[in-house]
């Protein structure tokens, strides 16, 4: 098992596999997440509260759009060492 606690298991016959050796010591209690192509599913189940955030993060967006025809940065300028103005 990896030791950030992140590892892989199959689902067969009832129950979880870890697809490695485990370390844990047995009875420990685990919450297991489902990925489809290592992409997790969003962290709020809570469709209420998901269309809330996508509300807020939509309304910033449009407070503070990209500027789609700036000239874009040069490499000098990608790598200067000063504060965003």
């Amino acid at each position: 098992m990896k030791r950030n606690g992140v590892f892989s298991a199959t689902y067969r016959d009832g129950a979880f596999h870890p697809d490695e050796p485990c370390d844990l010591p047995e009875g420990t209690r685990v919450m297991v997440g489902e990925t489809l192509n290592g992409v997790s599913p969003a962290l709020e189940p809570d469709p209420v509260e998901r269309r809330r955030i996508i509300k807020e993060l939509l309304a910033d967006m449009k407070k503070k759009p990209l500027n789609l025809a700036s000239h874009g940065l040069s490499r000098d300028e990608l790598h200067e060492r000063r504060p965003f103005a």
